[in-house]
């Protein structure tokens, strides 16, 4: 067998998801990574790239408060990816490995997952997601930061300019991230604690 089948063998094995989730739990968890894609794309093409598609992307050149030895090129790639990352973590919630520690995991390997062991972080995760971008739905729009200010030079959040209306369409499937990972939890919870 290549190596190329016998990733995909694992990977399929691995993302298989467990027997009594429910289906609409399993689109769920699948859908939630490609909820947060199109905010991830966005960042990287208007600011790694450069691709004029952000309304003042001169004003947020500057890294802001970004340390001088982190390109805010650099750190707009990790942010996606480590946004993807989290959001991937909602698929455990309805695969093998949300309940039995793969074999790379040291000391832990084929042990059960403690059942509050993803439920604590799950339910915390949800429950900032669902304050941080309702906030940021309510106050971006409106021209403030989250914490109430003003914005500093154009908004990039505006429906004045396409790339305004662009920026608002890549970041409003983020509305739903929060809630859709609290209901995927749930019924992860109901099934290993085999609640009705």
């Amino acid at each position: 067998m290549t190596t190329l089948a016998t990733t995909r063998t694992a990977w399929k094995a691995a993302h298989t998801p467990v027997a009594g989730v429910p289906r609409w739990a399993q689109i769920t968890a699948f859908a939630i990574p490609l909820l947060v894609l199109p905010s991830s794309l966005w960042r990287i093409v208007g600011i790694t790239f450069h691709v004029p598609i952000i309304a003042g992307a001169d004003d947020l050149q500057d890294g802001g408060n970004l340390p001088s030895w982190l390109p805010i090129e650099m750190y707009v790639v990790l942010l996606s990816a480590l946004s993807e990352t989290l959001a991937f973590t909602a698929v455990g919630l309805v695969s093998t490995w949300g309940e039995v520690f793969p074999r790379w995991v040291p000391f832990l390997r084929g042990r059960p997952v403690p059942p509050l062991g993803a439920v604590i972080p799950a339910a915390l995760g949800a429950t900032i997601l669902t304050l941080l971008w309702t906030v940021a739905a309510i106050t971006m729009p409106l021209g403030r930061t989250m914490q109430g200010r003003p914005v500093q030079g154009d908004n990039p959040l505006n429906f004045h300019s396409w790339e305004g209306v662009l920026a608002i369409a890549a970041y409003a499937p983020l509305v739903l991230w929060g809630p859709l990972l609290a209901a995927v939890t749930v019924a992860y919870w109901r099934r290993r604690t085999n609640r009705a």
